[in-house]
């Protein structure tokens, strides 16, 4: 497969900012990033760069960040076997450690969670994925319905299955983090787990005890009415994805809206998980 590299190099902005660009860029299309000395370069396969959503993205930039980019065409390579030289096993707290199946395993940690690294989302090394990771070893799931929405490699639905959680689904609107969580689900030894391609719209005459969605801002303040819908009494949501300061406001208005009561945040490099209940 043909790739493009994109040079994105910060004339000026804050570190939050960067990590703001790269989630919007993985959502038109960008799937591999790498820092640089000025910036960063991010990789996307030739057949799916839209210029004109770039040029976009690039002039509704948040004030006070400024950057140029360049687009580079590459020569092929084995872009998994790059991705996977970079990927490291990671420790959660202290329960929890998450691994390629490259890694040697570690039987200490009363959870182990085996990842296939296909360029996906959701390997737990993101700030978001981690603080999710953090509230469902911290909670109760034994025998819950949970929904994983915006599954990615499926890590989150994973862990949930491992702590008991039962029935559970798992819902991407991309076929390859569907396949993935397949894929991962087999590496693991969990059966329960339903992965579906689509959005919100496939929640219709569900119903569940815990949703946990690790999204972006946009689309969790467009789902949380489904959420509020599919949702039990007293049934507990998780969002991440977002920022604590420009984002969670927004997002603690509409939930509580809908009835959910916040409980607690998480806040990792102004990046921010949050709890809430269904009243």
């Amino acid at each position: 497969m043909k790739y493009l590299e994109v040079i994105f190099q910060m004339l000026s902005g804050e570190e939050w900012q960067k990590d703001l660009l790269i989630a919007d860029l993985a959502d038109i299309g960008f799937d591999t990033f790498e820092d640089t000395e000025s910036g960063f370069a991010a990789y996307i396969p030739a057949a799916n760069l839209d210029l004109q959503a770039l040029e976009t993205l690039m002039l509704n930039l948040d004030e006070g960040i400024e950057v140029n980019y360049k687009v580079n065409e590459i020569e092929n390579q084995n872009w998994n076997k790059l991705w996977e030289s970079n990927f490291n096993p990671i420790e959660v707290g202290g329960q929890c450690y998450v691994r390629a199946t490259f890694h040697d395993t570690k039987p200490d940690f009363p959870y182990e969670i085996i990842i296939d690294p296909k360029m996906s989302f959701g390997t737990g090394h993101h700030q978001t994925t981690s603080m999710m990771l953090q509230y469902i070893l911290e909670d109760e799931f034994e025998g819950k319905a949970v929904l994983d929405m915006g599954c990615g490699t499926g890590i989150l639905a994973i862990l949930a299955s491992k702590k008991g959680a039962n029935p559970i689904l798992a819902v991407d609107y991309d076929e390859i983090c569907v396949d993935s969580v397949r894929e991962n689900s087999v590496l693991n030894q969990v059966d329960n787990i339903e992965p579906l391609c689509g959005s919100y719209e496939v929640l219709e005459g569900r119903s569940f005890d815990s949703i946990l969605a690790n999204i972006n801002r946009n689309i969790l303040l467009e789902q949380l009415p489904q959420y509020a819908h599919s949702i039990q009494h007293n049934g507990a949501l998780y969002l991440s994805g977002f920022y604590e300061q420009e984002d969670l406001p927004m997002l603690l208005e509409a939930a509580q809206s809908l009835g959910f009561e916040f409980v607690s945040k998480k806040v990792l490099n102004n990046w921010c998980a949050a709890k809430f209940v269904k009243r």
